[in-house]
């Protein structure tokens, strides 16, 4: 009897309508756990290396962590994985809500789709029938209208749903996929791989019992989660919005960094969600303003126009708290916005890497607009980071003299002019006139625009830089760079050290100081030991279906207990983390495989690490040792350091002995 995982997972061949079960080993899940680990495992075997991310060959995986759905805390996450077209290597992206569980509980730790429907289809497993559904009246609609339209087909009020909505239909490379009405697995573009398969959703409620070993020791970890989180409550009033904007200001002026903990992160993500840092980071220069080249205080001052975009003056719209499943913390939100110009009667609360990438990074202090277009991209299934830095790329395309008016169909798209950006945003959507060279983010943009215009698309291998300035955490130039998904802040950045504690979970780590000089951020000297563990950690975690606001607990999310309790295994946290390097170099090893030369293909924009430097804000003169954090962060890794890619030596440490012969042909 398994225990944590189902040990099956379910293929569905959408050429031949074609549905089968297969039996996974539990030296599968000893090796890689669930969640990414199994999706990389599976699809680097199975997927061909010529193989087209739009066409048959590509498969697609939706799988569950392996501590979802055991009472473990924090452990909601679903991931979908493939071969990504923004990118042409390893894609994946996850999401919260309440998918994940509802995998196992059809009796699955993940669900593949290979080939393509010959017309639009949805899987549909409740109550274990599992079957194709024809979708052709679901094609077109957004991705509420899907929802509602597919729970009432059901018959099962528990059915959770996993959809595409135009953007995916339309192919665009910066779709992605929607669950909840509203929360999006949005990197990578693979809500154009599902398009591209005539899949429009999946629909899931099952029954089956997920496992635990030991059940007790499962409620008694949470309990002490819980008594940490607790100890936070007290502050969380003297917390607010302008306490904030203060705050932005103060860092912003200091010589000092003050490193982030566990309980400011249980406060702030209960009380504001993401959207805390609107603010704050605008001022304190981790966010990217003017598309990268401008300055919180002086583009977009705090009492002028950041503070339009002030966390309190969102919630105020907020009628409930949003908790994703097994979350305690309910960083999400549900807001109607009955006032102002657009009238919304109930939407998702914007994120903060919605409301930077259309405000500071547009110069757009308009709150009604960041909630119209944020309910427009949710309905469309659009990623928000990739939209936002397309139209700041095409203003800045505008104000260089290499678009016109006519090249964008008549609209005045400047800085700030946020009515042309709605209508550009529409366009995208629907891939109608300019809209359709946009459509695809902003290196394929650029390669068709020509005349030197990918000096100003700010994005790593075709997908576009998140809403945290590299200049500011070089960390995240790393992460940016050489990660197997490139351009994700999700997986470390020097702020995320801080916050992971990883001393206080793996032995010999350093503790990161808690405060320090602003100078000694920029001194590569060492810093690779904490993010290499943290590249591996967070692997473990997208392994077991973990929130990164979980594992920013500092430290006090213990993954490896949890798994222990859960399996009935008795292996020590180092043990973990080794798995979770297998996962990072199979990721890894599959874009190698697959033609991607990570440090050739994967590069920064030059305006991402300081070249040339900006002459105003926080991180004036600012030119990052790009070389040296490279090199020090490859070589932690046992990667080559002039390609990126992961040694025969390390692949046999890890038991990879067989991705040698692709990587390293004789």
């Amino acid at each position: 009897m398994s225990y944590g995982y189902m040990g099956k997972v379910l293929w569905v061949n959408l050429t031949s309508g074609k549905i089968h079960e297969e039996n996974i080993p539990d030296s599968m899940y000893e090796k890689y756990l669930s969640g990414v680990g199994l999706a990389a495992r599976i699809l680097y075997d199975r997927i061909p290396k010529d193989a087209d991310p739009l066409g048959p060959h590509n498969i697609l995986a939706f799988t569950a962590g392996a501590l979802c759905g055991t009472g473990a805390l924090f452990m909601g996450r679903w991931i979908v994985s493939g071969k990504s077209p923004l990118t042409g290597g390893w894609g994946d992206a996850n999401c919260g809500g309440f998918l994940a569980p509802e995998i196992k509980r059809c009796g699955y730790d993940a669900i593949f789709f290979t080939g393509i429907s010959p017309k639009p289809v949805y899987l549909r497993v409740v109550n274990r029938k599992k079957e194709l559904v024809d979708a052709s009246h679901l094609w077109g609609l957004d991705i509420v209208e899907t929802e509602e339209k597919i729970k009432a087909e059901s018959g099962d009020p528990k059915t959770q749903v996993a959809m595409i909505g135009p953007a995916g239909e339309k192919l665009s490379l910066i779709a992605g996929v929607a669950h909840d009405k509203g929360r999006i697995a949005a990197r990578s573009g693979l809500g154009a791989v599902m398009g591209s398969k005539k899949l429009k959703a999946i629909a899931l409620a099952g029954r089956d019992p997920i496992r635990v070993r030991d059940a007790a020791r499962v409620a008694e970890s949470s309990r002490k989660l819980v008594r940490f989180l607790d100890r936070s409550k007290m502050a969380k009033p003297a917390f607010s919005g302008t306490a904030l904007n203060v705050m932005g200001i103060m860092l912003r002026k200091s010589p000092l960094v003050l490193g982030m903990t566990g309980d400011m992160v249980n406060i702030a993500m209960s009380k504001f969600g993401t959207i805390s840092t609107n603010v704050l980071s605008s001022e304190n220069g981790d966010s990217p303003v003017k598309n990268w080249k401008g300055a919180g205080f002086a583009d977009f001052p705090v009492f002028s126009m950041a503070d339009k975009l002030n966390p309190q003056r969102i919630i105020d719209f907020e009628y409930r708290k949003y908790h994703c499943y097994s979350c305690p913390l309910g960083c999400g939100g549900l807001c109607k916005v009955d006032k102002g110009k657009y009238h919304l009667e109930e939407t998702h609360k914007p994120e903060y890497e919605t409301v930077c990438a259309f405000g500071a990074l547009m110069l757009n202090g308009d709150l009604d607009s960041v909630f119209l277009l944020n309910d427009m991209l949710n309905r469309a299934g659009m990623d928000s980071i990739g939209a936002g830095s397309t139209v700041a790329f095409a203003i800045e395309c505008v104000e260089k003299g290499i678009l016109t008016k006519e090249d964008l169909d008549g609209l005045d798209l400047t800085w700030g002019n946020i009515d042309a950006v709605i209508q550009f945003v529409k366009k995208m959507i629907a891939r109608e006139g300019c809209g359709d060279l946009f459509a695809d983010g902003t290196k394929k943009a650029a390669q068709k625009i020509g005349k030197d215009s990918d000096k100003h698309a700010i994005n790593a291998g075709g997908q576009e830089l998140p809403m945290h300035d590299s200049r500011f955490d070089p960390g995240f130039a790393v992460s940016y760079s050489l990660e197997p998904t490139p351009g994700r802040h999700t997986n470390h950045g020097y702020q995320w050290l801080d916050m992971f504690s990883l001393h206080r979970i793996y032995k010999g780590l350093p503790k990161p100081a808690p405060i320090s000089m602003v100078k000694s951020k920029y001194d590569p000297k060492d810093k690779w030991i904490l993010q290499a563990a943290a590249s591996k950690h967070m692997q473990l975690a997208n392994a077991v279906g973990a929130c990164l606001f979980g594992v920013q607990m500092g430290g006090n999310l213990s993954m490896h207990e949890y798994l222990n309790a859960t399996m009935g295994w008795n292996h020590g946290p180092e043990h973990y983390l080794k798995i979770g390097e297998r996962i990072q170099n199979l990721r890894q090893a599959f874009n190698f495989k697959h033609g991607v030369v990570v440090r050739r293909d994967f590069k920064l924009p030059d305006r991402a690490y300081g070249k040339p430097p900006m002459d105003k804000g926080p991180v004036k003169g600012i030119t990052l040792q790009i070389d040296r954090l490279f090199s020090d962060f490859l070589m932690g890794m046992g990667w080559s350091v002039e390609e990126g890619k992961p040694t025969k030596t390390k692949l046999q440490e890890l038991d990879l002995g067989d991705v040698i012969k692709d990587l390293y042909p004789a």
